[in-house]
């Protein structure tokens, strides 16, 4: 069976709960999407916001400290928001991707002379006596090991199993990123037998039917295919309008390609923004990709980018169309509910569509 890409946008929509918000709970959520992008500290709330029927944002600013929600590196080696038992099962699979790209990172040239088994050692000791900024961990290291501060820091996070703790990535507060040892905070080992198999089926329930590469590019993760082809009687395979071999999990029905999807307002680096190699199940024309900036879906695809101004008490959410919208009404309706939830405090409301495409 083939399918193109507007039934694949909205198989991504509906498996990313965007065609209809969701009764869900936000741990059941956060690992029903295995994890959230968090590289900004607001984002997973946005993100949430625009997934669930209900949601306070104080639930998941309580999760982050009880411990039972955590912000670390995993896929893509970038900064996710996890359940802790989610982080203590996915670190281990992602671990040794992290290990083997340091050393080609610009940190990882820097520090090529240093015994880098020593260094970390030293940085975990370190760590062990209390959490950290990236700054202050290389500053003690650089007193030992001499070198560049941030590099030595870096190594260490990015070579040990660390979580950033609150304040950071908490509701209404602020702090800087600061890491501690993971098992010490969350009183909890790592998995001792961590399943790729798992990962993989789990990759395919949020962001299925995808392609091999695709699961590569989500969780930047070498030699995919021999678990694809592992799993393959168990899951369910279509192509796409390129001939493309496409994955899925068997259990999962497919929405109706013409299904109604409103307009979702989503935070930058959300998942389905960068949940696949192949990216134009949301970006109509592959010269707008739009990554690192808050955008909008409109009929399931990238049509705006939006961002929200305060001045004193008055809060404004600009709508920046990058084509000709339809349906302005109902983007401005949408609009209206997500800058009174991202600013609860200001007097006055507004939401401006800029005219210009």
């Amino acid at each position: 069976m083939q399918l193109d890409t507007r039934a694949l946008n909205r198989a991504l929509l509906s498996r990313q709960l965007l065609l209809e918000r969701s009764h869900r709970g936000v741990v059941e959520t956060i690992e029903h999407l295995v994890g959230m992008q968090a590289q900004v500290p607001e984002t997973p709330y946005t993100a949430l916001w625009s997934r669930l029927r209900r949601f306070d944002p104080n639930e998941l600013g309580r999760l982050i400290e009880t411990r039972r929600a955590v912000r670390a590196s995993l896929m893509r080696i970038t900064l996710h928001l996890v359940t802790a038992r989610d982080f203590l099962a996915l670190r281990p699979l992602i671990q040794p991707a992290m290990n083997s790209l340091f050393p080609k990172t610009d940190a990882g040239r820097r520090i090529d002379d240093i015994d880098v088994e020593e260094l970390v050692r030293v940085g975990v000791e370190l760590l062990a006596e209390k959490p950290r900024t990236r700054i202050e961990l290389g500053r003690l290291l650089a007193d030992r090991f001499g070198g560049d501060a941030v590099a030595l820091g870096s190594a260490v996070i990015w070579l040990s199993s660390l979580v950033q703790v609150p304040p950071r990535g908490v509701w209404g507060k602020r702090g800087n990123p600061t890491w501690t040892l993971a098992e010490d905070w969350l009183g909890r080992p790592m998995s001792a037998k961590p399943s790729i198999d798992k990962m993989v089926l789990r990759y395919l329930r949020a962001f299925g039917p995808a392609t091999v590469s695709d699961a590569s590019a989500w969780s930047r993760l070498p030699r995919l295919r021999e678990v694809f082809e592992r799993l393959r009687p168990k899951l369910t395979t279509y192509r796409d309008e390129q001939g493309r071999e496409l994955f899925d999990v068997e259990d999962v029905t497919l929405p109706d390609r013409d299904a109604p999807a409103p307009p979702r307002f989503l935070p930058e680096y959300d998942n389905v923004l960068i949940g696949h190699q192949d990216r134009s199940r949301v970006f109509l024309d592959d010269r707008k990709r739009i990554i690192g900036t808050p955008t909008v879906l409109i009929d399931g695809f990238v049509r705006a980018t939006w961002k929200i101004e305060r001045k004193r008490s008055i809060a404004t959410l600009t709508v920046a169309p990058i084509e000709r919208l339809k349906n302005v009404d109902a983007v401005v309706e949408e609009g209206a509910r997500l800058v009174e939830f991202r600013e609860p405090d200001a007097d006055t409301y507004d939401v401006r569509v800029s005219r210009d495409v």
